[in-house]
């Protein structure tokens, strides 16, 4: 028994499938997931199974019958998407029907939807009483999901990195264009989906690395030769120098390794046991609020 990894059509993610043979890289399985038999591509060598691990499993090479139900059926789920999106357009319902999806036996269909809000969805399945008697499943996807199963081109110019390569979202936050320096654009920063992109996350542990030998912004620095002065105003970590305002207002741009750091003036004292604490306007005792 071996695992191979498979990837099914509309997700680059890769999927653990005990198989009792070692089928070659390419080949079209019908393999049995949580959703029922699907036909799935191998991606990668057999590997050994863990002792724990949790699997499909791989049930036969897809033979031309298998090949041929799977074309047809999506045809059928491609017809009965834009079916229902009219159906709901009738109905006015604020909801965008972005796939539906047969297993190879017809047992189960799954509709995947976005929408803003909780929708009720119930009256489209009468609708489809006449076109299949598979259970039905609604599934809720994010944006991120969306664009994944649509697959779209980034700012790039390539395709979206959920639908080619990507196994999983990783958290993404406007801090980590901060520290990359980049302009705190939303039109530039956010990808198709309309969220951060996931790019930003790829080099945000170098650009870590590079500004621990950099001053911070707004930091009080002297060039060791020439004995300017100034406040630091812009970073660039990659170059490894930075640009510093004299007090005369002179812009300079200098290598960071080449400047001293001036002392900050200390810290205030902590109030002492004896002075009563001090309360925000929150009424929150003794504790510090960001912006306060």
């Amino acid at each position: 028994m071996v695992v191979l990894p498979v990837r099914f059509e509309r997700s680059p993610r890769l999927h653990p499938m005990l198989s009792e043979e070692p089928y070659p890289v390419g080949s079209r399985v019908v393999v049995q997931g949580k959703r029922g038999p699907e036909i799935a591509t191998v991606r990668g060598a057999g590997e050994a199974p863990e002792r724990n691990g949790r699997y499909g499993a791989v049930l036969r090479a897809a033979t031309p019958e298998d090949l041929n139900t799977w074309e047809d059926l999506h045809a059928r789920a491609e017809d009965l998407k834009w079916l229902l999106r009219a159906r709901a357009r009738e109905r006015r319902l604020a909801v965008k029907l972005v796939a539906v999806e047969f297993t190879l036996d017809e047992s189960l269909v799954t509709i995947s939807y976005s929408a803003d809000e909780r929708i009720e969805l119930g009256s489209l399945i009468s609708e489809l009483r006449g076109h299949t008697r598979a259970r039905v499943n609604f599934a809720a996807i994010g944006p991120r999901e969306q664009a994944q199963m649509i697959g779209t081109l980034g700012a790039c110019g390539r395709e979206n990195c959920s639908s080619t390569h990507l196994q999983d979202f990783a958290p993404v936050s406007i801090r980590m264009a901060r520290d990359q320096q980049l302009p705190l654009n939303p039109e530039k920063l956010s990808g198709p989906c309309g969220r951060l992109l996931c790019c930003l996350q790829y080099e945000h542990a170098q650009y870590l690395e590079l500004l621990r030998d950099l001053p911070r912004k707004n930091a009080r620095v002297c060039h060791e030769s020439t004995g300017a002065c100034g406040k630091v105003t812009k970073l660039h970590p990659l170059a490894g120098t930075v640009d510093i305002q004299t007090d005369e207002g002179v812009l300079f741009g200098l290598p960071a390794s080449e400047l001293r750091r001036l002392q900050e003036s200390p810290a205030p004292k902590a109030p002492s046991a004896k002075t009563p604490p001090t309360r925000n306007a929150a009424g929150d005792e003794g504790r510090v609020v960001d912006g306060t």
